[in-house]
């Protein structure tokens, strides 16, 4: 384990029920919370997009169900394939997918030709994609701090989850006022990049552990 980012004595360094002393999980807590915000972003301008492609109550509605859809599908069978594949190949191959897939959807959304049906089914792939990588990024959490603080660190995780979720949807909505409705596609497909550049310049399965969970 990088000695830059993680004790060696795991009881002596850091205070107990605090886990921000660990820089790894430091950054990616922090790395996390913008990646979230990104993710709530373009959830807000998938619906925003919609509703100016097909008012119909059902076909807006059903962006929400595409968004949430392939959490419920794949979760669980992501956890059990993230228990059995190399977890480094694994994420870089999703990671990599999910910037693919969401440059398509933000380059379609500039040169306005997408549609109601593409936008639904480009939401849905980008989903399933991270739906895909969650649980092998989620299980990583404790290598990253000490056993006493772990249950700090579970708790710091939801308070970022609940963050992002209060200030990606305003942020959203300012950005598309500002830039205009291709510009959180554009955010998001590239906020991935750098994970995908990193995990790949990375050897040691334990280094990549502590940089990269959550991500």
């Amino acid at each position: 384990m990088n000695e830059h980012l993680t004790t060696s004595n795991p009881q002596s360094l850091t205070p107990a029920g605090n886990p921000f002393p660990h820089r790894a999980f430091t950054v990616i807590w922090i790395a996390t919370v913008v990646s979230n915000i990104g993710g709530w972003m373009y959830s807000v301008a998938s619906g925003w997009l919609m509703t100016s492609l097909d008012s119909n109550a059902f076909i807006v509605a059903m962006v929400q169900v595409a968004n949430s859809l392939p959490m419920f599908l794949f979760a669980i069978p992501a956890g059990a394939l993230a228990d059995i594949v190399n977890q480094r190949r694994f994420l870089i191959v999703g990671e990599s997918t999910i910037t693919v897939v969401s440059t398509a959807f933000a380059a379609l959304v500039w040169l306005h030709l997408i549609t109601p049906a593409s936008l639904l089914l480009f939401s849905f792939a980008v989903t399933v994609g991270s739906a895909m990588t969650a649980p092998a990024w989620q299980s990583v959490v404790a290598k990253l701090v000490t056993k006493p603080d772990l249950p700090s660190a579970v708790a710091a995780n939801s308070v970022g989850i609940n963050v992002s979720r209060a200030i990606g949807p305003a942020l959203g909505g300012f950005i598309i006022g500002a830039a205009g409705i291709a510009a959180p596609f554009w955010l998001d497909a590239y906020r991935n990049s750098p994970h995908v550049a990193v995990e790949a310049a990375n050897r040691s399965e334990c280094r990549f552990l502590a940089v990269h969970a959550l991500a």
